[in-house]
């Protein structure tokens, strides 16, 4: 067995750190033709094909009636491939028969054909036709999906399964970092976000699991905050900074994008704060000295900005140049400080110095926003304007209209920054709970307010009269079934609420700052994971005021406001 074992370590290869469940479909919504035992589906049979089963579930073709199939509902998104246990088929061919197979984020894209209002297999493939044979168990590739279609292709042909089941690749991890308030609402807003970045926690972070199964590093940011405050530090982390690094010349820009290497920046600077990873941030020096100095001569003498093509701030404002150049005036700002910090500790006390004095140069420059929530965030973040005086003319007026799912995380900063705490949790009940009114069990890659209006939720046939929120909405590259439902950007409203309704705030990897803001909620609790373990945070409304508890391993400094 010694020399078994040597030959396989001697492999070249990866080890895949994911786990793998198989899951059992909680519904069957729709049946066509000749069907038998659907309701077998539902049953936990063991995974592993029987002689003598009891439960089979038969699809049969008959002539002049439709292609015998099933949609089955697994009652929550989550990424994986879909098992099929075959036991036995009958068709003019011996032994084989051919299916179709359908994933779905929502039901109607399940049971849509590949190529109608825009379903693709970009990504992965998620339409497919399988050749199955009698006693045999077959996989499909990996995708994102709650819901799966199955179809008998042969005429003349029968099917019988054993069962159907989801595997359901991910993580194995620990919530250790916690959220629960009196708003019940928002704990389920807080657990989605959660659970929408753990689900793009696999060979590395993505952004989302049926498309955009892709390190996009812009869209990391939001996610990394989820990260370090439900599972604290991960290698996940790391591992996709270094991925895009390698990837790039630093005389190119991340993922084509000017503003994506600017948050590759924001997040090591991240690390070094609510981490302390000081030797992580050694190993990035020459990588980082190099951007820094080509950035710099993006800012002209007057303090503006002058990022290059492409120029993408979010979607929505993608064809707002004056919202893209307001964001990008106040991304490139707070960029610069935090690469002033970042070479203060890598000893560039010179090229640290150029950074500051940069950063102080762009307070000459205060462009508009173009009546841009997202743009006008980023001033406010940046210190470029009175964070109330945004909020009172740009972020609060129409509640959530205008909110967008990737800068939702720093659009309820740019609120809680003007003191308008009850106005950001309304903003995330409206926005983000919109989508859990709407079948959602993971957040989407947008969403519009203005989508809802006569729509039906994603777990159900869209009744005939109503629209369908995914398949008849969208645009750029999330056009109609295009879409992604699962997408990690989406999940700002997680580490929102630790930050600011818990209030703890790293200032450094040792210090934290405690200063829970309660808005309208009458009490919220929690912990936030630390290398050295969890600081644990309770805040109630009194008659005398907000009592509020606080417990901490005892390496770290906390202090209150």
């Amino acid at each position: 067995m010694a020399k078994v074992y040597d030959m396989i370590s001697a492999l070249k290869g990866t080890n895949d750190t994911r786990n793998k469940r198989y899951i059992t479909p909680k519904r069957v919504i729709y049946t066509q033709g000749t069907v038998g035992g659907s309701e077998n589906l539902l049953d936990d049979c063991p995974n592993q094909i029987v002689f003598h089963p009891e439960k089979d579930v038969w699809l049969e073709n008959k002539p002049g009636q439709p292609k015998a199939a099933f949609l089955v509902d697994f009652g929550v998104e989550f990424a994986g491939s879909l098992r099929l246990l075959v036991r036995g088929v009958k068709s003019q061919e011996r032994n084989k028969v051919t299916i179709r197979v359908r994933l779905g984020e929502s039901v109607m894209e399940a049971m849509t054909p590949i190529g109608v209002k825009n379903t693709t297999n970009d990504h992965a493939n998620r339409d497919m036709i399988m050749t199955v044979s009698g006693m045999s168990a077959n996989e499909t590739p990996e995708s994102g999906y709650r819901f799966a279609y199955v179809e008998l292709q042969d005429e003349d042909a029968a099917i019988a399964f054993h069962g159907v089941k989801g595997c359901f690749y991910f993580r194995d991890l620990e919530y250790k970092g916690t959220f629960e308030c009196s708003d019940e609402r928002l704990n389920k807003i807080w657990q989605t976000a959660a659970y929408t970045v753990h689900l793009n926690m696999q060979q590395y972070l993505w952004d989302g699991i049926k498309r955009d199964r892709l390190v996009w590093i812009g869209d990391m940011h939001t996610e990394v905050q989820t990260i370090l405050t439900v599972f604290g530090d991960q290698d996940i982390i790391r591992e996709s900074l270094d991925l895009t690094r390698d990837d790039t010349p630093v005389e190119l820009w991340m993922n084509n994008i000017p503003t994506y290497s600017l948050w590759w920046l924001w997040m090591h600077h991240d690390l070094l704060r609510q981490v302390g990873d000081i030797e992580y941030l050694k190993e990035q020096k020459e990588y980082m000295v190099a951007l820094t100095e080509r950035l710099l001569p993006l800012v002209d003498e007057e303090g503006c900005e002058h990022l290059p093509p492409n120029r993408f701030l979010d979607w929505p404002n993608n064809a707002n140049d004056e919202a893209k150049h307001a964001g990008l005036q106040g991304i490139l700002k707070i960029t610069f400080e935090r690469c002033a910090d970042m070479l203060a500790v890598l000893d560039e006390p010179e090229l640290s110095e150029k950074c500051a004095k940069t950063a102080a140069r762009m307070k000459n420059h205060v462009p508009t926003c173009g009546s841009s929530k997202q743009g006008a965030s980023m001033l406010a973040l940046s210190g470029l304007v009175d964070p109330k005086e945004i909020n009172e003319k740009h972020l609060a007026p129409g509640g959530a209209n205008g909110y967008s799912t990737f800068f939702g995380y720093y659009l309820l900063q740019a609120k809680a920054l003007a003191g308008d705490f009850v106005g950001a949790l309304n903003d995330i009940r409206e926005y983000w709970g919109a989508m859990l009114d709407m079948g959602a069990t993971t957040f989407w890659e947008d969403f519009n307010l203005d989508w809802l209006e006569n729509s039906a939720p994603i777990d159900e046939i869209v009744p005939e009269g109503k629209r369908d929120i995914h398949g008849d909405f969208g645009a750029y590259c999330y056009t109609l079934f295009r879409h992604s439902l699962c997408h990690g950007w989406s999940s700002g409203p997680c580490p929102y609420m630790t930050h600011y309704v818990l209030g703890i705030r790293a200032i450094s990897a040792d210090t934290y700052e405690i200063d829970p803001e309660l808005g309208d909620l009458e009490w919220a609790k929690g912990t936030y994971p630390t290398k050295w373990g969890l600081i644990e945070v309770s805040a109630r409304k009194t008659a005398d005021g907000t009592l509020i508890e606080v417990s901490a391993p005892d390496e770290i400094k906390i202090v209150k406001k």
